[in-house]
């Protein structure tokens, strides 16, 4: 009798490979694509096929965006959350709710086996290793990549000795596509020096000219964009992608520390996850106090840092979330800004809770709350432990 396994399925290179591979080794192979809102109708269609051509017993597509949005990504834009002060951390973060999905599908279905197409190189078969053992102690983990070690060409080749003609070329890239954002690995990104080339990203930049535009937040999420209101998350980054990616804004490479203590190099393409960040930034800075903003940044590093070390369904992440919620009530109001080939230039902000606009002066132009004596008398205090150091060790 066949053994019954789910394999997380991208349709990309390494997981076509697990498909003819474990059904070679006597599995019966079902595919699940996990689409964190990276994917079209079209692209889900395509990957349905593709996963029948090369064999699955039964595909099926789990919508987990909402999910992905609601229990993550508005906790990220809460945070300002960017890795190294670069990356927001998309595929990072996603993988964890694909690794849920997965992981409940397979239970649903009774599979004694879970398999994804992971390298031994990289984080994400930690990521999907920590969730299905915690979650389902019970179902074995089979990693062909990882265990046969295999080079992308060995695959291609393996694929093509098996009958399978794709487009080899482009899937010498490793590319994963989410609602916050796309990585891009290939050969180039092995190297410290070489960047990727223009054929690599997804989207290409067709655009001309400029455009300026106004994101409206309501407490940290972004729900208008122009005239527009959204019904949903989702909906709303969707529609600000499609209007920045034009622009190819938001490329360039992480350079980070892995899971694994290795150094670790990867190009990613992020339009509309970015501007938000920065703009949903732009906005605190005005509606916030000073150690509101402080304090947010200190959490907000651990919070993205745990995200990224697999550790999301640590219940710590459940306080940190409740601290990032509760700082934005008052993060409401407009941010505008003006799009560019390959850059987007923030201009200014309308609120209601700005706390330039509160009456008591304007930043080195005038008072209103206070005399210039009260200043010197304020200095003075002020200065007390400082005097009082320098005196005692005559510096």
């Amino acid at each position: 009798m066949k053994k019954k396994l789910v394999l997380a399925f991208s349709g990309g290179l390494d997981t076509s490979f697990c498909v003819k591979y474990l059904k070679e080794k006597g599995f019966d192979v079902y595919t699940a694509t996990a689409n964190t809102g990276g994917f079209s109708g079209e692209e889900l269609a395509r990957i349905e096929e593709k996963a029948y051509r090369l064999g699955a017993t039964e595909h099926v597509t789990l919508d987990v965006t909402d999910e992905y949005y609601n229990k993550c990504i508005r906790y990220m834009v809460y945070g300002n959350v960017l890795r190294n002060n670069t990356y927001p951390i998309s595929v990072s973060s996603e993988r964890v709710f694909q690794a849920i999905a997965i992981i409940e599908y397979a239970k649903k279905i009774g599979a004694a086996y879970v398999a994804h197409g992971s390298t031994g190189a990289g984080n994400d078969q930690v990521r999907f290793d920590l969730t299905f053992q915690v979650l389902a102690p019970e179902i074995k983990i089979i990693t062909p990549i990882r265990d046969l070690s295999l080079s992308r060409d060995e695959e291609i080749n393996y694929l093509r000795e098996h009958g399978v003609e794709d487009d080899f070329i482009k899937m010498q890239y490793s590319i994963n596509q989410g609602l916050w954002g796309t990585s891009i690995g290939g050969k180039e990104t092995l190297t410290s020096s070489k960047s990727l080339p223009e054929s690599a990203f997804p989207k290409q930049m067709t655009a001309e000219g400029e455009q300026i535009i106004t994101l409206q937040f309501n407490k940290g999420e972004l729900t208008g964009i122009n005239d527009q209101i959204f019904e949903s998350g989702p909906a709303a980054i969707q529609a600000l992608e499609k209007l920045a990616a034009p622009y190819a804004i938001g490329r360039d490479i992480h350079v980070g520390d892995t899971i694994i203590g290795i150094k670790g190099r990867v190009g990613f393409e992020a339009a509309a996850p970015l501007i938000i960040i920065k703009a949903h930034h732009l906005l605190e800075k005005h509606t916030l106090t000073k150690w509101q903003l402080y304090w947010k940044e200190q959490i907000s590093t651990w919070y993205g840092m745990f995200f990224h070390e697999a550790l999301y369904l640590d219940p710590v992440m459940r306080n940190l979330e409740t601290f990032l919620e509760s700082t934005q009530e008052n993060v409401n109001g407009k941010v505008f800004l003006r799009l560019l080939p390959y850059r987007f230039e923030l201009q200014g902000i309308e609120s209601e809770n700005d706390l330039m606009d509160s009456g008591f002066g304007h930043y080195g132009e005038e008072t209103k709350g206070w005399s210039g004596e009260e200043v010197k008398g304020f200095t003075a205090i002020l200065g007390n432990a400082l005097k009082i150091y320098y005196s005692v060790n005559k510096k």
